[in-house]
């Protein structure tokens, strides 16, 4: 199910054939140092990741992280959408990418159309994002779409501390 579009790009909810594509995403080693280690090894995993996490947030928020594809390619490229997370308030942005789309304006250009979506269609009163202290990348476009920096969090107990930015409130 198409989500959103833009110049470039379509949003699409995953399904359980997008295994291939999550298992490689997950296990890349940018993943894994700046998102995390989500135990997905093999296929099976992979399934039972995007049927709990991806499609089970669809379900439970009506929104989640969906499959970003290049318009003029079916092949996924990366994910980019909404995390809720029981630490925080609202939910936050959240995208990760294959590394031979970083650097092409993909992760911009999706996370500013979820933001939109998130505001615009949604309603959602605030809009968050969470990133590795160290992941630069990801600061530099989580500032360029205009949220900032409010303080360091960690999401669970045993979770090291990461970088939370926050939508202001219109003024």
């Amino acid at each position: 199910m198409l989500v959103l579009e833009t110049r470039r790009l379509a949003l699409r909810h995953a399904t359980l054939d997008d295994d291939d594509f999550i298992l490689r995403l997950l296990n890349e080693p940018s993943f894994l140092r700046f998102i995390g280690d989500r135990g997905v090894r093999t296929h099976d995993d992979a399934r039972r990741y995007i049927g709990e996490r991806l499609i089970g947030s669809y379900e439970r928020n009506g929104f989640g992280l969906w499959v970003v594809v290049r318009k003029e390619t079916p092949s996924p490229i990366g994910i980019c959408g909404l995390v809720k997370r029981d630490a925080l308030p609202d939910p936050d942005i959240g995208f990760a990418f294959l590394p031979e789309h970083w650097r092409c304006g993909y992760a911009f250009e999706s996370a500013a159309a979820v933001k939109a979506y998130a505001l615009e269609t949604l309603a959602l009163p605030r809009l968050f994002a969470v990133t590795n202290p160290d992941n630069v990348g990801s600061i530099r476009i989580v500032e360029k779409l205009g949220l900032v920096f409010e303080r360091m969090i960690a999401l669970t107990p045993n979770e090291p501390e990461v970088r939370l930015f926050a939508l202001p409130a219109p003024s």
